[in-house]
């Protein structure tokens, strides 16, 4: 039995998948590749099955999302170690072989992220993941390897280490962890699924791994570019609910109402930007995160740690 699943979720992605599928199934001999597709409309499922007969596709009946497109799909898989890798993702000689080692030698570690390089400049950072995630105190995401915009060249300044979050760009997860944390959120969609995740496996004393030793380089922006204005409601409501959700008790309240604040700032700096779709959408996030309160108030666990956004708590 192979010890990796890689599994690729797709949305009318042929043209990524004639780019980046080679270099996957060159460098992946430990690993069984599936295709997940997400009801695509374009020539995905023809070209998979003309040109890679060994790949496994498993077909959704609707686009899911990233969310709950990967927990219909990981239901089907039984591979210890999965690999949900996006299909903008160019994958390097040896990249499962740290990932490997270190799943097999910290049976603790859960989540392992690996180093996350720009596609389009080797030598830097990317933004989705970079060196790996963590979170500040109002439920703001960062990277080493990244400030706001600024992408930092990679120079072997960031060793492997424990961190809070991990890429969905690509993010290895045991199986058993996953099925454990009972997947992803599907009310998220898309958007901070993968933090959502990690913050219920560190309260759930599962820990989450930068992995250096592999490398892969990340396109970025090819299903929503930053520019869409559903992208940002999605990312504000999803961080509000991902918050409900995970907050320590003590901190529930305060934080949020400051968060709530913060957005606040960001719509009028989008307004003065001239940004009206965007601050539309900052408006819109917080009325459907009113609405999924109550059921992120009810998904609660009562182990939510303090401290969650210091680095050294994890």
């Amino acid at each position: 039995m192979n010890k990796f699943a890689i599994v690729i979720l797709n949305w009318n992605g042929v043209k990524l998948l004639d780019q980046f599928l080679p270099a996957v199934v060159n460098y992946s001999a430990d690993a069984k590749i599936y295709i997940a597709d997400n009801a695509s409309t374009d020539e995905s499922i023809a070209f998979v099955t003309k040109n890679y007969p060994n790949i496994t596709l498993l077909k959704n009946s609707q686009n899911l999302g990233y969310a709950q497109g990967y927990n219909q799909a990981l239901a089907q898989v039984n591979e210890p170690y999965l690999c949900l890798l996006n299909s903008d993702i160019e994958v390097t000689p040896s990249w499962l072989d740290a990932v490997k080692e270190r799943f097999e030698k910290q049976p603790e570690t859960g989540i392992i992220q690996p180093k996350i390089l720009d596609f389009k400049d080797k030598t830097y950072f990317e933004y989705a993941g970079a060196a790996g995630g963590f979170i500040d105190r109002f439920g703001f995401p960062f990277c080493r390897g990244r400030v706001f915009e600024t992408l930092e060249k990679d120079e072997n300044q960031y060793h492997s280490a424990p961190i809070f979050w991990a890429s969905g760009a690509c993010m290895f997860i045991r199986k058993e962890t996953f099925d454990q944390l009972g997947g992803f959120d599907p009310i998220f969609f898309a958007h901070q699924e993968e933090i959502d995740l990690c913050w219920r496996a560190f309260n759930a004393g599962i820990a989450v791994w930068y992995e250096s030793g592999s490398t892969v380089y990340h396109v970025g922006g090819a299903t929503l570019n930053k520019a869409n204005a559903q992208k940002t409601y999605l990312n504000f409501r999803n961080s509000l609910c991902m918050m409900a959700k995970n907050l320590p008790s003590s901190q529930l309240l305060p934080i949020i109402f400051a968060r709530l604040c913060m957005d606040g700032v960001a719509g009028v700096k989008f307004m003065f930007e001239g940004k009206f779709k965007h601050l539309w959408a900052v408006f819109t996030s917080h009325f459907g995160f009113y609405a999924l309160l109550p059921k992120m108030l009810s998904k609660r666990t009562g182990k939510n740690k303090t401290k969650y956004y210091n680095r050294n708590s994890v």
